[in-house]
């Protein structure tokens, strides 16, 4: 294969002439790789120098972009970390106040049980201190108004044979005998 490629051109340079497709100049070979080394000097002197400075600068600012999305990734992953802290804190903080105000509340009911109780036992004794009051006033009444009958009655029987002051007297045995309650 590398025949057929290679022999036309050297059958080519062997003629001699007539500038065919396939014939090489020097002169022109000369001039084009000086032009090409030039232009590869004012590249590499005016061009490459700043288009490698660019590429370094934004080599560098990727590089430092990327440092400092890391360093913000740990500042995220630092305060994720303070927030479910504190997250947590709350919570407890929560179950806290929960525990007291239910504590509180078993103790405000605890005392409210205790003086409503109390508050009872209380109006129970007044109103048996009422009672026993009313009782012995409805004795005495009861005594003075059973004293004042038995006077009268007796008063009809024995109107002329005793005293007043006897009997009086009479009646005062007699109530004295009475039951008390």
């Amino acid at each position: 294969m590398l025949t057929r490629i290679v022999a036309p051109l050297l059958l080519a340079s062997a003629g001699g002439g007539g500038g065919s497709f396939l014939s090489v100049d020097t002169t022109l070979l000369l001039s084009t790789a000086i032009l090409f080394a030039l232009f590869a000097w004012v590249l590499g002197k005016f061009a490459w120098g700043p288009l490698l400075r660019i590429v370094d600068d934004r080599e560098k600012g990727i590089r430092d972009s990327v440092r400092a999305a890391e360093k913000a990734a740990a500042e995220a992953k630092e305060l994720l970390a303070q927030h479910q802290e504190m997250l947590r804190g709350a919570g407890r903080e929560r179950e806290e106040i929960l525990a007291r105000a239910l504590k509180e509340a078993e103790t405000a009911r605890a005392d409210l049980v205790e003086k409503a109780r109390s508050d009872a036992e209380h109006i129970v004794e007044r109103a048996r201190e009422q009672i026993e009051r009313d009782k012995t006033q409805a004795i005495a009444d009861l005594r003075g108004q059973v004293a004042d009958i038995a006077v009268e009655a007796a008063s009809k029987i024995v109107e002329s044979s005793l005293t007043p002051e006897a009997q009086k007297k009479l009646v005062d045995d007699y109530i004295t005998s009475l039951p008390r309650a």
